[in-house]
């Protein structure tokens, strides 16, 4: 059973954990569930788009989506998604389960997560023999990390913003200066950054670097680019730079990231 089909199975069990280890299907609908959601990206990249954001979950990394979070989800070729939908009956007693997060997946958890595929597309209820070590898996991931990753991508309807957003992303390599884009669209630099603000809240800058690390991820790993070209590819004239820019963002060196 694929995970579209499960979404109806997630909540009819309150106080288990409903686990599912999805390998086909690539796009899964807006939805959502009153569970707490764990998931592990095995390989390529996962996106979850909410009502007005876009996350990328590089592989090697997990990421939770708190219970009654709409969010749509979409998982790179290769990707392999393993997903547990934890109760939420003790969310209360950390913060961490009430706030969407990305993070690094260490090796303990990734060995934990793996082994949880003997109960794919089971509940693991509290009278199984089992339950503990969920349990424990769930205590655990506060424990972790306690900074998420800024991977993230705000959207819009705006129909200016619309434009403005696509010639970025075909441009993504080129130079691109804010008085110079701003002109191309017939506003001023000072009304051009209220409009980023207003409809985006985040900066022109800021756009433009999450545009570029979000796609320099997936040249990385869709790609066998050396990381000079694509460090060039993405709008950097230098690899140091980029590399620092990158680590900034998932916590990774461009070649660790391939590497992992």
């Amino acid at each position: 059973m694929g995970l579209i089909a499960s979404l109806p199975e997630i909540d009819k069990q309150d106080d288990a954990v409903f686990v599912m280890h999805e390998k086909s299907e690539k796009l899964i609908p807006l939805h959502k569930h009153a569970k707490g959601q764990l998931s592990y990206v095995e390989g390529g990249l996962a996106y979850i788009t909410t009502l007005n954001k876009t996350y990328v979950v590089p592989a090697r990394h997990y990421f939770w989506i708190p219970q009654g979070m709409m969010h749509e989800l979409e998982v790179g070729s290769y990707g392999t998604l393993r997903s547990l939908y934890f109760y939420a009956t003790d969310d209360h007693c950390n913060d961490f389960y009430g706030k969407f997060g990305i993070y690094p997946a260490s090796e303990l958890l990734i060995q934990m997560i793996n082994y949880t595929e003997c109960w794919d597309s089971m509940h693991v209820c509290r009278d199984d023999n089992n339950f503990e070590f969920l349990v424990a898996l769930k205590k655990l991931l506060p424990t972790l990390n306690k900074v998420s990753l800024p991977i993230m991508l705000p959207k819009t309807n705006h129909p200016l913003m619309l434009q403005i957003t696509k010639y970025l992303e075909e441009n993504v390599g080129n130079r691109l200066v804010i008085s110079e884009v701003a002109k191309r669209f017939a506003l001023s630099e000072r009304s051009f950054s209220r409009l980023f603000q207003s409809t985006l809240h985040i900066s022109f800058l800021q756009y433009v670097k999450t545009l570029r690390m979000i796609t320099a991820m997936e040249l990385i790993l869709k790609t066998h680019m050396p990381i000079s070209d694509v460090a060039y590819a993405v709008g950097y004239s230098a690899v140091g730079p980029f590399s620092d820019a990158f680590y900034d963002f998932t916590l990774s060196r461009p070649s660790d990231f391939r590497k992992n």
